[in-house]
């Protein structure tokens, strides 16, 4: 069974790059690393750094920096966070292959909670958002509902998904919603990567996604 898994991982790993540079659509790239420093029991540092391509590396779109301190609760299954986020985007300008640059401050508070369900992990996140975009200042919520089910005793493996839904506090409410599906291998405890697909799907259109996560505990 586990040489299996291995196959199926490697094959993914090595075909879905190649797929991605033969695209010529909006099949965009995401980098993910997201990190979290524990000071003791009770508190973490969040850290993450997001590189978003428009094609599969090499077009920017987004660098997002983000960071927070957090407090843990209900024998660690809940979580409290504020913090801050970076953005940089690079927007196309319409009907040109020119590029504007916007930047973006954020303050955020979330809430995270975790559960078990058999072996299948749950988690909901909450997420508030005050934006201040160049001169103009948005708030939004966001919910992030996300599962991680084993694809073997020892959690090596798994499959993860999740479903994000971004409101805004003024019109229009609906942002956009973020669907992802993608297999995971467990290093170590403290060390996870992911490799998957997501769908953001806005008013209007869509945009389809690889993304490749690094997550780190220490």
């Amino acid at each position: 069974m586990n040489k299996e898994i291995n196959m199926v991982v490697l094959t993914l790993l090595l075909i879905l790059p190649s797929f991605l540079k033969a695209q010529d659509s909006n099949f965009g790239n995401w980098l993910i690393y997201i990190g979290n420093k524990k000071i003791n029991s009770k508190w973490n540092i969040h850290n993450e750094l997001q590189y978003r391509n428009y094609n599969a590396i090499g077009d920017l779109e987004q660098l997002l920096l983000r960071t927070g301190l957090g407090y843990s609760f209900n024998e660690g299954k809940s979580n409290v966070l504020l913090g801050y986020g970076y953005i940089l985007s690079e927007n196309y300008l319409s009907n040109s292959e020119d590029k504007i640059s916007i930047n973006e401050h954020r303050i955020f508070q979330q809430f995270i909670s975790k559960q078990d369900i058999s072996f299948v992990k749950l988690l909901h996140r909450y997420r508030f958002e005050q934006r201040f975009v160049e001169s103009d200042f948005k708030m939004r919520f966001r919910y992030f509902l996300g599962i991680n089910i084993p694809l073997n005793k020892s959690n090596t493996y798994f499959v993860s998904a999740y479903n994000e839904i971004f409101l805004n506090l003024e019109s229009p409410v609906f942002d956009r919603n973020r669907a992802y599906l993608g297999l995971g291998y467990k290093i170590s405890d403290a060390i996870k990567l992911e490799a998957g697909y997501m769908n953001q799907f806005f008013e209007s259109y869509n945009r389809d996604q690889f993304n490749i996560m690094t997550f780190v505990t220490f």
